[in-house]
């Protein structure tokens, strides 16, 4: 028997503002391109509109977990992110996605893989592509996930019940260092930057130094092709400057455009993955935005005179809304040195049963 005859066992899980399909490694092919090969028939990849497939036409519903009792005795399950994409037949370990994060926890309960507790439950997650840590915690009164509840994240409609993501070890995930150039402020393609990389590898200009606001819709930004081509352009030797060799096929570095706040928060961002514009932020992106932000010289760095002394949380703008992050940098350390980071997200279960690949 074929997985086309047979299908795959999985569950499609809303974490954060993503929607991925989480799977376990034990329902998956043990040779890596056999399972991509099959994960992509799963969502329909290539094409567009994924129209004979589970994906929605977007890299934000193009995600996969892949999930797994761990070795470790300190960490409970491992969890491997792949960001499939939509119109190419591109499949991406390169990066975590705290957004799918948010569902693996709920997941590893549901599936028996972590014994829930009664009224709470506490899952350490490792990041497999990063081989870095999480703690997620969420409600289980009785013993059982709950998902409905009363925390409402901007892009997504409604409430759900709050997934808090606290994060380990994730300085250089992708590589090697929280400032992959070794340097607090460089220079890309004439623009000044900042390259950091805690839990996500990123791209820091300001918005005005691209001709923007930081205030322009995602439909405007996603209309400007000579933007995204100078976007992608620049991302790329931001990448060689950052020690990422060729990511002409990655999703990572990404870009994120920076400009003070208007609407409440303490910075207004656009960010792309890794070209076309981001709707949102991702949650690590955000937590490698303003840890990039509170470094001395960063670029930025000056937008965080006016943020609330002795605060560690910070809201960020973005296109569709907020997002609350809470991370404290060590500055005086050398180099600099995350203390701490982490964000509250919701999950939601959308469907578990059997997928077939076209």
């Amino acid at each position: 028997m074929t997985y086309d005859e047979t299908g795959v066992r999985c569950t499609m899980l809303r974490g954060g503002t993503s929607r991925g399909l989480f799977v376990e490694a034990r329902d998956l092919p043990t040779d890596p391109a056999e399972r991509d090969d099959l994960l992509l028939r799963l969502m329909g990849t290539p094409d567009p509109r994924q129209i004979d497939g589970l994906g929605g036409a977007t890299t934000l519903t193009s995600k996969v977990a892949v999930v797994s009792p761990s070795e470790r005795p300190d960490v409970d399950v491992d969890y491997l992110f792949l960001q499939l994409g939509v119109d190419e037949a591109t499949v991406s370990d390169r990066q975590n996605c705290g957004n799918v994060l948010a569902g693996v926890g709920p997941f590893a309960v549901e599936r028996g893989l972590v014994p829930a507790g009664d009224g709470e439950t506490r899952v350490r997650i490792r990041m497999v592509n990063s081989d870095s840590v999480a703690v997620a915690t969420f409600p289980t009164p009785g013993g059982r996930v709950e998902y409905r509840g009363d925390v409402a994240i901007a892009g997504v409609p409604g409430t759900a019940a709050p997934v808090v993501l606290a994060f380990t070890d994730t300085e250089g995930s992708a590589t090697g260092a929280l400032l992959p150039t070794g340097s607090v402020r460089d220079t890309v393609a004439g623009v000044e930057v900042t390259c950091v990389d805690n839990g996500m590898p990123v791209v820091l200009a300001h918005a005005e130094a691209f001709g923007l606001t930081g205030y322009e819709p995602h439909e405007e930004l996603a209309a400007d092709a000579a933007l995204l081509a100078r976007v992608d352009a620049f991302r790329r030797e931001a990448a060689a400057l950052m020690g990422m060799g060729d990511v002409s096929s990655s999703s990572v570095p990404k870009t994120v455009l920076l400009a003070a706040a208007r609407d409440g928060g303490q910075v207004s961002t656009r960010s792309f993955i890794p070209v076309q514009p981001h709707s949102s932020i991702g949650v690590l992106g955000a937590v490698s935005v303003v840890t990039g932000m509170l470094l001395p010289g960063a670029v930025g760095h000056e937008l965080t005179a006016d943020w609330p002394a002795g605060t560690s949380q910070v809201d960020v703008e973005h296109p569709t809304g907020h997002l609350l992050v809470d991370v404290v940098v060590d500055t005086a350390a050398t180099p600099p040195r995350v203390v701490r980071s982490g964000v509250v997200r919701t999950a939601r279960k959308l469907f578990d049963g059997t997928a077939y690949p076209r």
